[in-house]
């Protein structure tokens, strides 16, 4: 293995660098020449041809942990590595095209966080007329509803888009909106609840709660962290909520929020 040729004559005629033929020294993937009696390390043909083997491997994608044993394999298990590899490398492209996807959605603004039936959903309440700031809020409702009850998230859209065809109940929207702005006392608020409550137990199918979540064993807990999304924004608005609820209990319809209030102020007793 003797030859004539310097560490950096090796390094460009094989296309690496001195700091990479050094590095696969390092890792035992070639093999050190010894040194001339001026202390030079001496190159030959079979240097240069490892230096090509283990080059052309790693620039294919194979990891240079795994080269110095598919180099020293019989021809079928080199094979069989390579379609290892090849796999990988597929994965690996899908993996970055999915993220390129999430990138070109992201740059169309929060669209990532929710499939396209929910940005239609939220697109059309637009073009019905509801505020901006509204939309944004429902934005967010719709994303921690899908986070809290994935398994039931495509019933509670259906739930939403029939109430969206409904222009009486749009109307009501309107209104609920508009009441974050009113004092808690403020005698609309009992108006708009009634109006609300009566409208929902007239249209039943817009009360419909997925069966899935109440299946949930904490389906109760999270009811109540959606639905306290909404109050958060206004003490108005967590009155009305409440006034509404209490209307459809009157009528025996069932709200898990009512046995999560319990359970919460009951906690809360004990602090």
């Amino acid at each position: 293995m003797t030859g004539d040729l310097t560490i950096g004559q090796a390094a460009a005629f094989t296309g690496v660098t001195v700091k990479t033929v050094r590095h696969y020294h390092r890792l035992g993937l070639v093999e050190e020449p010894r040194r001339d009696s001026l202390g030079y390390r001496r190159y030959g043909s079979a240097h240069l041809l490892r230096l090509v083997q283990v080059r052309t491997l790693a620039e294919a994608g194979v990891a240079l942990s795994e080269i110095d044993t598919m180099l020293d394999a019989d021809p079928q298990q080199f094979a069989d590595d390579l379609a290892g590899v090849k796999q990988r490398l597929t994965d690996r492209i899908e993996e970055l095209l999915a993220r390129r996807d999430s990138l070109d959605r992201l740059a169309a603004g929060n669209r990532l966080l929710l499939p396209d039936r929910a940005c239609a959903l939220v697109e059309h309440a637009a073009a019905l007329g509801l505020p901006p700031d509204y939309l944004a809020h429902s934005w967010e409702h719709l994303v921690l509803a899908k986070a809290l009850v994935p398994g039931s998230f495509d019933s509670f859209l259906t739930q939403c888009e029939r109430a969206l065809d409904d222009a009486r109940y749009v109307a009501l929207l309107k209104r609920n909106w508009e009441a974050r702005t009113w004092e808690p006392d403020d005698p609309r608020v009992e108006e708009l609840a009634t109006d609300i409550a009566g409208h929902l137990l007239a249209n039943p199918e817009l009360l419909a709660i997925a069966t899935s979540l109440r299946g949930e064993t904490d389906a109760v807990a999270r009811y109540g962290l959606i639905s306290e999304h909404q109050a958060q924004i206004a003490a108005t608005l967590s009155r009305l909520m409440a006034l509404v609820e209490a209307g459809l209990r009157s009528a025996d319809i069932d709200i898990l929020r009512q046995t999560r209030e319990k359970a919460t102020g009951s906690s809360r007793s004990r602090v």
